[in-house]
């Protein structure tokens, strides 16, 4: 089964397979599609959850995750909590914590969220907003790696560099640059630190079939 990953921007992603489309921090969108499955929200801050972007990726049958202090502001949304896990039509998403190691803007007690997702038969791990962090080395058999590269509020990208290598993921897309922090320069110097071909730069908009 094929599956498509889009950079939206920033930190938004959009991953889509035969029978399902997953969101993921939908923001700033330009269109309202209303074509999501899934819509997985890691956490409230206003780069990542965004009411009006979650509805307008949403149809009437769309389940919306994430933790609990950001889906009690849906009418309808699934709590995860790190260490969980989700089985929905077409997708199956496993919460993983993000958190700030030294830092306070994602406080570990918040549970706050990365994810494994599952889609197509393709384990893709979006980081969230995070530094790297012990649990990171407890994942397996990740296909594509979501990793913040801008600094100030999650890794940088020599620390996204570390992470990738814990983790040992087949590709490697980086994210949280170009809007609020982080710059190109960062994403691309840790696409040229990443050995092999395993990282990719997109542009806003781009997409990675696999």
């Amino acid at each position: 089964m094929s599956v498509e990953i889009q950079w939206i921007n920033h930190a938004s992603f959009r991953l889509a397979a035969d029978d399902c489309v997953v969101y993921i921090d939908p923001w700033k969108l330009s269109s309202s599609p209303a074509d999501a499955d899934v819509v997985f929200v890691s956490h409230d801050h206003f780069d990542h959850f965004s009411a009006d972007d979650v509805a307008a990726v949403s149809g009437d049958a769309t389940v919306v995750v994430g933790p609990v202090d950001t889906v009690q502001q849906l009418p309808n949304g699934r709590a995860l909590e790190p260490g969980q896990c989700l089985e929905l039509p077409g997708a199956v998403i496993e919460g993983v914590p993000a958190y700030n190691i030294g830092k306070d803007f994602h406080p570990r007690n918040n549970n706050w969220l990365g994810a494994v997702i599952e889609i197509g038969g393709v384990r893709v791990y979006y980081a969230g907003d995070t530094d790297q962090i012990p649990e990171m080395s407890e994942l397996s058999e990740i296909d594509v790696a979501l990793l913040p590269v801008g600094g100030t509020y999650t890794m940088n990208a020599t620390e996204a560099v570390d992470a990738c290598r814990v983790i040992g993921p087949k590709r490697v897309l980086p994210y949280h640059w170009g809007d609020i922090v982080g710059s190109e320069d960062d994403a691309r110097a840790f696409v040229d630190a990443v050995s092999g071909s395993a990282a990719q730069l997109l542009r806003p908009g781009e997409s990675l079939p696999l």
